[in-house]
């Protein structure tokens, strides 16, 4: 995979600029649509990334809000650059256009905290565990689409194969390790997989036992994503059967690091989590 910029957090971090803008000149999205002969729909859409937004857009909101010179320069290039389509793109209809902004945001995050609850995270999956997730997924396509899902899923394991790859901190629940997805052969290749990662300096991953699962009935699989950059903020995403969700508000980010703080507290340690899952491997078959 390239390393370029994700258009993804392009988008975002030129949603919350021109935001911050209209809010400094003090307009509401209404006046500003009125200005513009356009909706003040369209002008929270733009700025909450749901709609891309084209250079010209940019260039007649930084005139109503008084914007010019090098920041207005920047900014219209910042939306030059959300517009551009991200490596997924060649995947076709098989990258559900509801997975797309996350794949963007994994794309260039220096940090994921990651909690899985049911099934192994898919940037640790094996070609056969994602195979056969994909079979037995509610509505699967056909035999080529999901080869293609596989194709997807691996192409956005290359993040961690990079010259920087992000840091990954992974609380898994055992009860995920237990599930036979596949069979035993599918399963003992996947643990092999999860240990070999673990050692990697950039990973830390931990089981929480069923136990102190079970006291954390509640919690949801999540993933929490940070950024280099401080005008790129953290987020949240969570998903279920058909789409996903990405947060961002502050306290809800913050609701989200407490309870994996809380999670990491209830796991095993990394050694212990190693054994556990050699273990699993071993008993396999």
């Amino acid at each position: 995979m390239a390393v370029t910029p994700s258009p993804t957090v392009r988008r975002k971090r030129l949603g919350s600029e021109l935001r911050r803008l209209r809010e400094q000149a003090r307009l509401s999205c209404e006046n500003v649509g009125q200005r513009l002969d356009c909706s003040g729909t369209r002008i929270s859409r733009m700025e909450t990334g749901r709609i891309s937004v084209r250079p010209g857009d940019v260039r007649e909101l930084l005139e109503v809000y008084g914007v010019t010179g090098d920041r207005a320069d920047e900014l219209v290039e910042l939306a030059r650059e959300a517009r551009r389509k991200g490596w997924w793109h060649r995947f076709g209809p098989v990258a559900p256009s509801w997975l797309e902004p996350y794949l963007g945001l994994e794309a260039e995050a220096v940090r994921l905290r990651d909690f899985q609850s049911m099934v192994l995270p898919g940037l640790l999956q094996t070609e056969d565990y994602a195979r056969a997730m994909l079979r037995t997924a509610p509505g699967a396509g056909p035999a080529d689409d999901i080869e293609q899902q596989v194709a997807l899923r691996m192409e956005r394991q290359t993040v961690l194969d990079g010259t920087a790859p992000p840091e990954l901190c992974l609380v898994l629940s055992e009860g995920a390790l237990r599930v036979q997805v596949g069979g035993p052969e599918v399963m003992r290749a996947q643990l092999g997989k999860l240990a070999e990662v673990a050692d990697r300096g950039q990973v830390t991953l931990q089981v929480l036992p069923v136990g102190a699962a079970a006291q954390m009935h509640l919690v949801s699989s999540f993933t929490m994503l940070d950024f280099a950059d401080p005008a790129d903020p953290p987020v949240v995403y969570t998903e279920h059967l058909t789409g996903g969700l990405l947060l961002d508000d502050p306290d809800e980010v913050r609701t989200y690091c407490v309870v994996f703080d809380r999670l990491r507290a209830a796991a095993l340690g990394a050694g212990q989590s190693i054994d556990l899952i050699a273990s699993l491997a071993a008993g396999s078959g």
